[in-house]
C-alpha cells in the first residue's frame, strides 16, 4: 500500500510544487475534487485515459495520510 504513495510527486517545476500524480500536470486536489463531485473511478479513468486506478487509490491514501494529524484547524465557511 505504501508503494502507492510513490505515485504522488512534489516537484517545484510541476504545478508549483503542489502534489501531482506521477509528475504530470494533474494535481491530487483535482482528482479528489472529481471524486467528491460524485464521479466514479470508471468515469474518471474514461475522461482521463492517462490515469490509472492506482493513481486514484494513491490520491485517496495521500489524503488520508495528510489528514491524520494531531492538530485540526477548522475551515472558515
Amino acid at each position: 500500500m505504501e508503494n502507492l504513495l510513490d505515485r504522488i510527486t512534489l516537484n517545484p517545476d510541476v504545478l508549483h510544487g503542489k502534489p501531482s500524480i506521477r509528475n504530470m500536470r494533474f494535481g491530487v486536489t483535482h482528482l479528489l475534487e472529481l471524486l467528491a463531485s460524485g464521479m466514479t473511478h470508471q468515469e474518471i479513468l474514461g475522461d482521463y485515459p492517462y490515469l490509472e486506478e492506482a493513481d486514484i487509490l494513491a490520491c485517496l491514501l495521500y489524503a488520508a495520510k495528510i489528514t491524520n494529524t494531531k492538530n485540526i484547524t477548522p475551515l472558515a465557511a
